[in-house]
């Protein structure tokens, strides 16, 4: 199963010739999810090689104009083209109210559309992982996403269940998933050919947010913790003035909450790439600074870590 996170907006509030304004879409086997709609999101994706897919799922961070505005034209293209695929939209309270405002420019759309407000430590369940709200600290009510997979079967013995004498077949199928079944010498219990339980891989997506003790409990043992670094230190106390983080804080979080790769995101026009990374790998070695269309592929942790792929250069001045 493929999960990887496509990063498709990494500026801060402002848009730079290089950056645009924040979205992530996690991609996991056939799963699209969108996290926050910057203005021109729908263009990031065309421009990404995505396209501008049905997406039936968005979630929002928060309703700072920087993260939302990007929905009533994608809302509205997708209208335009005659989709009927339902699309739902999740959020913290106050979600509907922001629809009200946003409803003019939306304007009538053929197509469903949910608006679910999220409480603070809910969990929505998907088929093998759920996406986990959690409260974020900023100025205004804001939430991290953390996405969290099932604990996978252990490995199972083909070998050693063949010279238990069981037939090749369903049975291996029902001796996987816990049930006991027939051999040459009786019944072959599980245990006997399925290894331990296999974690799944957690991705937490920490939105706009000061440095919190929630975020460090979410992300703790995560793949790949995104988190905001919108000042670098010697701006610390306008961070902590605006509800956001240095580069440096976002690191000792990431290695306090002992993830294995943290990706800073919320870049201001004001800073490089580099300024941010080096700060943070002061203190956090597996640091990167994503551009847009990058991406992080996350394999299962017995096949290798978190993968950071760099863009074509091409593609960005496309």
């Amino acid at each position: 199963m493929d999960l990887d996170v496509l990063f498709l907006g990494t500026a801060g509030s402002a848009p730079s010739a290089a950056r645009g304004l924040p979205a992530l879409l996690v991609r996991r086997g056939g799963d699209r999810l969108l996290f926050d709609c910057g203005e021109g999101t729908q263009r990031q994706l065309l421009r990404s090689g995505v396209g501008l897919i049905e997406l039936e799922e968005v979630f929002i961070t928060h309703f700072h104009a920087d993260h939302v505005l990007g929905l009533p034209g994608m809302m509205k293209t997708f209208a335009l083209r005659g989709r009927e695929r339902p699309l739902t939209v999740y959020g913290p309270p106050g979600l509907r109210t922001l629809f009200r405002a946003l409803s003019p420019l939306i304007g009538r759309t053929a197509y469903e559309v949910s608006l679910v407000e999220v409480e603070p430590n809910q969990e929505l369940a998907r088929d093998g992982y759920r996406i986990a709200a959690f409260q974020a600290l900023h100025r205004v009510p804001a939430y991290g996403y953390a996405l969290v997979e099932d604990e996978r079967l252990g490995r199972f013995d083909e070998r050693r269940a063949i010279e238990l004498g069981v037939e090749p077949g369903p049975d291996f199928g029902r001796l996987h998933r816990g049930e006991p079944v027939p051999g040459a010498n009786g019944q072959v219990r599980p245990e006997e050919v399925v290894g331990p339980s296999r974690a799944g891989r957690k991705v937490v997506l920490a939105g706009d947010s000061a440095p919190s003790e929630m975020t460090a409990a979410a992300a703790h043992g995560a793949d790949l913790l995104v988190h905001e670094a919108t000042f670098a230190e010697d701006e610390a106390d306008r961070a902590e003035e605006t509800g956001h983080s240095t580069a440096r804080q976002a690191a000792q979080l990431a290695r306090a909450a002992e993830v294995k790769l943290l990706a800073l995101t919320h870049v201001s026009p004001r800073y490089a790439g580099p300024d941010l990374r080096d700060e943070a790998r002061a203190v956090f070695e597996n640091t990167i600074v994503p551009r847009d269309f990058d991406r992080v592929e996350i394999p299962f942790p017995e096949r290798g870590t978190p993968a950071h792929v760099k863009v074509e250069s091409s593609r960005t001045t496309g």
